[in-house]
């Protein structure tokens, strides 16, 4: 795949500047067929004011960069030609690059490139992609951590030690026939395990937050008709979102919008006043409600004096926030009270930090929950070979293959064990073309 050159617009349209991005064994010389001041001797990592040519006509004065591999983002040569934004200019350039002999890059393929050419891990290319789609400080800084290598180092310290575990269970299988040798303590090798398993099952716990912040936390608002939910979500949008009326049962559908507190993205969904009701539409309305419950992350419960708050059942992993409209300390109308509930929302918030561990993507979460299975088989055969009345016996060769497949789960992540073309234009064809 490294053998043609590969060139796309590479920032978005309508800004000032737009770049070109050119990458392949021959980048260079395809730049200078359009560059007049670009040339072999050309110092690379030097910005270049230079003539921009095509088809005899000076199309612009750019910026150009010449990157020499491996040491540029793909590892390969690459040219970034900054013109002026017109589409119409990046688009000449673009055709120009095309007749001297590159083709238009596929989505993702500059970021393949820089994978295939061990510049990133897949885990850290899958960061690329989310760092761009990041819409809040939170998910920013998730992908940040991701990009940097965090969650890949952290990974690479678990396969080390299980190649240690590995090897030392391996080393016994290759001298199966002398029984009375053994090269690792079964103890140590258990707790070894464990310590491992608990590690694995923290990561793969830390998805059900680190996808609420990705997507936007999740926040329910509950309660009977007319306690003044719709009014609630109005107030915290800032916008008349949903209808306001003194007519019970005016909201009969779930309502979504977002908004950002701390940095942080929350989904609010204004949901059906909850009664008993025989109007088929309401009850529709109601059922979506109660679903819309045990989606939330956060539960915001309304009622107002002499109203009951909804008796629903919620989760022990959900924040349950209790609000007494109409009060003098709360009035969702006049805005009084809200202060403080933004900053119950922003607490009740997971946190995160530069260099936190969480799991964003549904991917990494899919391999390290089979690692976690496989992991706990492992434990599973090392407790019952230290039994001292074993219910059942089990080979070495068993646990042995329970550690492969726990390796093997951990490195797809990196994309170490990922040898499918498939695989992998799955993965990158959900990028922006110029990525």
């Amino acid at each position: 795949m490294n053998t043609d050159n590969i060139c796309a617009i590479a920032t978005a349209t309508g800004g000032a500047i737009g770049i070109v991005r050119l990458s392949g064994p021959d980048a260079g010389a395809i730049a200078s067929k359009i560059c007049t001041r670009i040339s072999a001797g050309t110092t690379p990592r030097t910005a270049i004011l230079t003539p921009v040519v095509a088809d005899g006509l000076v199309l612009d004065q750019a910026v150009v960069t010449l990157y020499q591999g491996p040491h540029s983002y793909t590892g390969e040569d690459c040219v970034e030609i900054a013109c002026h934004g017109s589409q119409y200019i990046l688009n000449k350039v673009l055709e120009a690059l095309i007749g001297h002999g590159a083709r238009l890059a596929k989505p993702g393929e500059f970021t393949m490139r820089a994978f295939m050419n061990g510049k990133l891990d897949l885990a850290q290319a899958e960061a690329v992609a989310d760092l761009i789609a990041a819409d809040s400080a939170a998910a920013h800084r998730i992908a940040m951590s991701q990009l940097r290598g965090h969650f890949s180092d952290e990974l690479a310290q678990l396969r080390s030690q299980l190649l240690h575990l590995t090897s030392l269970l391996e080393l016994e299988l290759d001298f199966a026939d002398h029984e009375e040798l053994e090269f690792a303590d079964r103890r140590e090798l258990l707790a070894l395990a464990q310590t491992i398993h608990s590690r694995v099952a923290h990561l793969t716990e830390t998805f059900r937050a680190g996808n609420a912040l990705k997507k936007g936390i999740p926040v329910a608002i509950v309660g009977a008709p007319n306690v003044g939910k719709s009014t609630l979500l109005n107030q915290l949008l800032g916008e008349e979102r949903a209808i306001v009326s003194d007519i019970q049962g005016t909201t009969r559908d779930a309502i979504e919008d977002t908004i950002q507190l701390g940095g942080i993205t929350f989904r609010f969904i204004d949901t059906a006043g909850i009664r008993h009701t025989d109007d088929r539409i309401e009850r529709l309305g109601i059922d979506r409600s109660l679903s819309a419950v045990q989606r939330a992350a956060i539960v915001l419960m309304v009622t107002e004096p002499g109203v009951a708050y909804p008796d629903i059942a919620t989760r022990d992993d959900q924040t349950v926030i209790r609000i007494e409209n109409k009060t003098p300390a709360f009035q969702a109308k006049y805005g009084i009270g809200l202060d403080q509930l933004r900053q119950q929302l922003i607490d009740a918030a997971p946190s995160t930090s530069d260099t936190d561990v969480i799991i964003t993507n549904a991917r990494h979460y899919e391999a390290l929950a089979r690692s976690q299975q496989a992991l706990a088989r492992v434990i599973n055969g090392l407790q019952t070979l230290l039994s001292p009345t074993p219910s059942s016996t089990i080979s070495t060769d068993l646990i042995a293959d329970d550690l492969r497949l726990t390796l093997d789960a951990l490195a797809e992540i990196t994309g170490e064990t990922i040898t499918s073309d498939e695989v992998l234009h799955n993965i990158f064809r959900h990028f922006c073309v110029g990525k």
